[in-house]
């Protein structure tokens, strides 16, 4: 049973992959222009949906159609604690709660978890490999416009596991492929991963306007007046 899952994927989210670069938050951030507390409340969202998500999959790990798709390595939790004390402090866990449409997809992960937990594949492709590829050029650019040290508030792009990305993204895709289901599925999944940018993309929207206070709608309307072609899309098939 070959569902040709990698490609599937690849090629049925470039639109939505394309589509989540022109969301003004990540056309602000890929142009360097970077707000410390919205880059802080951004992590602080991504904390909570893979919170979510690792539990999940970590629940799942012996079901024979994901568990292949089980890799402790790219937990991103405890990195994302680590940032969330770099920018609140000790406290932090009573100073923070996921915005609405992170809360949305809390719910989709539960949702999945309890009745269709082979979509959460499409989710964990969808985060994962974007974290591996354009993530990493994300953390240069925060790295370098809020003038952080080391993986200082940017640990959550830091894979320490995992020291050869390339290798480790062709492993999983490997790992897609060998997942027992057949193309109704594969289809269902690639579908699920489209609705994973969607929800991303609706957390980053809820941000713009905190980050239009701090530049000025100006700035912001002369940074995301262009369409951006997709400069992490090529990234993410290296």
């Amino acid at each position: 049973m070959s569902s040709n899952l990698a490609l599937k994927l690849r090629t049925g989210t470039q639109k939505a992959h394309t589509a989540a670069e022109n969301v003004g938050f990540m056309k602000c951030f890929l142009k360097g222009v970077v707000d410390k507390d919205c880059f802080a409340k951004f992590l602080g969202n991504l904390y909570f949906v893979y919170s979510e998500l690792e539990a999940a999959l970590a629940s799942q790990q012996n079901n024979p159609v994901i568990g292949g798709m089980y890799f402790p390595e790219l937990n991103r939790q405890a990195a994302l604690e680590t940032d969330m004390v770099f920018y609140y402090g000790s406290n932090w866990r009573n100073l923070i709660a996921p915005s609405n449409n992170g809360k949305k997809y809390i719910a989709r992960i539960q949702q999945l978890s309890a009745y269709e937990p082979a979509l959460l594949i499409g989710h964990a492709y969808t985060r994962y490999m974007g974290d591996l590829s354009g993530g990493q050029m994300l953390q240069k650019i925060a790295q370098s416009t809020l003038k952080l040290s080391g993986y200082e508030g940017t640990s959550f792009y830091n894979f320490d596991q995992i020291p050869d990305k390339k290798a480790f993204k062709d492993k999983y895709r490997e790992a897609l492929n060998a997942v027992p289901v057949d193309d109704t599925t594969a289809d269902k999944i690639v579908a699920e991963a489209n609705y994973a940018f969607s929800l991303n993309m609706q957390m980053a929207e809820e941000l713009e306007g905190s980050l239009i206070k701090a530049i000025g709608q100006v700035l912001f309307n002369n940074l995301t007046r262009a369409s951006n072609p997709g400069s992490t899309e090529a990234t993410a098939t290296n």
